[in-house]
């Protein structure tokens, strides 16, 4: 069977899975769809969590990045990772003991207003469409090249299928949804990569082939022969990074803190029973990451390998079959600029005839290296898989925002359970079609979309719940004005240095590089901006006067941590 129909078999499978999940755990109430009624195992909460968090920036694009950015792209495996364990560490169980569902809701409490509540439903919107965004953009090029349909259209597909089961199941269709697609994703992420380091380099393991020697006889390591790949080409030592110091550093501690302030894996904290299980859970989920993420460095040498192998200097009109059905995406493209019918692809832009999409790179991975059609089939299904999971966790976040904290603490105070929950399905719709339309026409690509997400959360959220749980001088003035000077200062920088937008658009931006404050790139500006909201923040709340003693005394007690009770909405 070809590709197209073992797709059409995989991911029919697995959506029916999806779908009949969501059927069967369908939300009757606002405690299942926020918070899945509270009664999730640690064990069954590791998995949605690990789903939940693994986006298509970690399945499609970490990869991919890595394979183009070689030692500059572990910035994104140090960020990603660190954030997981400062957010399980630092932040779930405190604000799991504080029974709030959302971080709005968290903030407009702690902060006792309503004017810090709405910043915070503004900043998650803005945080998490921009995240969203990133993903219907991986759903689409997933669709487009192995249904060979357009971007457009599988954008489309991806709207349809979220939409039924976020709407439906909320928090607990989500859930045991993500369950079943972190089975999927990470089957259809190491099966692959598993065949690739057995015929690159003999060994089962991807972790150690990626250390290991090729099995070409020659004894030479994978890392120094892709050095040397890379050098023929006029491209950086694969194993050599080119970023500065303190950039590397800025991008990673943005990628941290936002990690530690992304509303939609907070929310995750509060589907299990007692404290103690939100702790497991969030243990379990790091085993559950790790798996992917210290297979991803090994996947992005592998594909670029094999990548260079395939492409560099060969005959056109001889190109294997996976190149041309790529074209058609128009995510890899040649243009002969001599005229002698062969791709040179090399790092200088005047005479480089080859633009390779990093989103590509995992999917075309396995076509590259010549697998069977059906694991070419499984690594589509992974990608929508991770890129669904996350999805839904955000549009969750965005509809809870809509619903339970402007509606329902307050514009509407007095509405019906039933009201809230036709609000939040609404809210729901509503926020599927503005992603899809970010996802037609999306800002860059997936990975880089969701950094700034990240850098947006870190310069927003992260001082707010941060100084919430720690600080008990920290009042509502403080919170307020750390909270909009951080985002409206991260907003300017990512439109001005990553869109051109007040210097003559994206054509203008590869000029602006030179003009970088500190030479921190957007990515990690998300680090100064956070540190503007830290200073702003302390400094205007030791001007005004302090918080209520209740509220205080609120703080005291998050802190201890025995006797816990469970998570209430009111």
């Amino acid at each position: 069977m070809d590709v197209k129909m073992w797709t059409y078999i995989i991911v029919g499978i697995t959506f029916a899975f999806y779908i009949g999940i969501a059927i069967w755990t369908r939300a009757g109430s606002t405690k299942e769809f926020y918070v899945a009624g509270g009664g999730v195992s640690p064990l069954a909460n590791g998995m949605a969590t690990a789903a939940d968090w693994m986006s298509a920036a970690s399945f499609i694009s970490m990869a991919g990045l890595i394979s183009f950015m070689g030692y500059d792209g572990s910035v994104y495996l140090m960020g990603w990772t660190g954030g997981y364990v400062l957010l399980a560490l630092l932040l779930a169980p405190y604000l799991r003991k504080f029974g709030k569902f959302t971080v709005p809701d968290f903030i407009g409490d702690r902060y006792y207003s309503n004017t810090a509540r709405t910043v915070a439903v503004i900043c998650a919107l803005i945080v998490s469409f921009t995240y969203v965004a990133g993903q219907m953009r991986g759903v689409g090029v997933v669709f487009s090249r192995f249904l060979e349909v357009s971007i457009e259209t599988g954008v489309v597909i991806g709207m349809i299928i979220v939409l039924f089961y976020a709407v439906l199941g909320g928090m607990k269709g989500i859930t045991y949804t993500q369950v079943a697609q972190y089975c999927v994703l990470i089957f259809a992420y190491m099966v692959p990569a598993i065949f690739i380091s057995l015929a690159l380099t003999g060994n089962v393991i991807p972790q150690i082939g990626f250390g290991g020697t090729v099995s070409d006889g020659s004894g030479m390591y994978l890392l120094d022969k892709l050095d040397g790949l890379n050098k023929e080409l006029g491209f950086d030592a694969y194993t050599e990074g080119s970023k500065s110091t303190i950039d590397v550093f800025a991008i990673t501690f943005a990628l941290m803190a936002g990690t530690a302030g992304l509303p939609h894996v907070i929310v995750r904290f509060f589907t299990v029973p007692k404290v103690k299980d939100a702790r497991k859970s969030a243990g379990y989920a790091l085993l559950f990451i790790a798996i992917l993420y210290t297979t991803a460095p090994a996947v992005a040498a592998f594909a670029r390998t094999n990548l260079i192998n395939t492409v560099s200097n060969k005959e056109y009109v001889n190109m294997p079959e996976w190149f041309k059905k790529w074209e058609t995406t128009k995510l890899i493209k040649f243009e002969d600029k001599n005229g002698d019918g062969k791709i040179q692809y090399v790092k200088d832009p005047t005479t480089n005839e080859l633009t390779v999409d990093n989103d590509i790179m995992v999917l075309a991975n396995p076509e590259i290296a010549n697998l069977p059609n059906w694991v070419i089939a499984l690594v589509a299904a992974g990608g929508l898989a991770a890129a669904l999971s996350t999805a839904a966790g955000l549009l969750l976040v965005i509809s809870t925002s809509i619903s339970h904290d402007l509606l329902k603490k307050q514009l509407k105070p007095n509405i019906s359970e039933k009201g809230e929950l036709l609000a939040a399905r609404i809210a729901a719709a509503s926020a599927v079609i503005v992603a899809g339309y970010f996802g037609i026409d999306p800002p860059g690509f997936v990975a880089a979309v969701v950094a700034l997400a990240f850098g947006l959360a870190a310069a927003s959220f992260f001082p707010a719940i941060i100084m919430g749980i720690f600080y008990k001088r920290m009042n509502m003035q403080g919170a307020v004005a750390g909270m909009i000077v951080g985002i409206i200062l991260m907003i300017y920088y990512m439109l001005k240095f990553k869109f051109g937008v007040f210097d003559g658009g994206k054509e203008a931006v590869e000029g602006l590089k030179n003009g970088l404050w500190f030479g921190i790139s957007p990515e990690g500006f998300g680090s100064v901006a956070m540190l503007a909201n830290f200073i702003v923040a302390i400094v205007v709340s030791s001007f005004t006067s302090p918080p209520p003693a209740h509220v205080q005394q609120i703080v005291e007690n998050i802190r201890v941590p025995r006797g816990a009770g469970k998570a209430h909405s009111h």
